[in-house]
């Protein structure tokens, strides 16, 4: 690869990691209803406020029940925001959108005069 090819990928893997900027990882039990509206609410907050930057994870704790430790997971439904730093989590089905909101800091950046 050329110097100019290797120029030309790079904003490529760059615009790739910005549209993942926010890494959410959601662990549920199953196919339970708090799990399933957990899924679905999960889904519609990250459309509302940081559509196409982000990427969801579900891990089912009943089919593996050891990566509960990685997040030190004690309730279902549990949302983790991985990404961006600080680590922040959410217990419930996140049925209260203004405290999903708050708890994750799902909101994105934005230029605040006043500060």
């Amino acid at each position: 690869m050329t110097a100019t090819a290797k120029a030309r990928a790079k904003p490529t893997r760059a615009s790739a990691k910005l549209a993942a900027e926010w890494e959410l990882r959601l662990y549920v039990a199953g196919q339970s209803p708090r799990s399933l509206a957990a899924i679905a609410n999960l889904r519609v907050l990250c459309e509302a406020q940081v559509k196409g930057r982000y990427r969801i994870e579900i891990v089912d704790l009943l089919k593996t029940p050891q990566l509960s430790r990685d997040d030190q997971i004690v309730a279902v439904p549990t949302v983790v925001r991985r990404l961006p730093p600080p680590m922040k989590k959410v217990i419930g089905d996140l049925s209260n959108t203004e405290l999903a909101l708050v708890g994750l800091q799902l909101r994105p950046a934005t230029n605040r005069s006043g500060d």
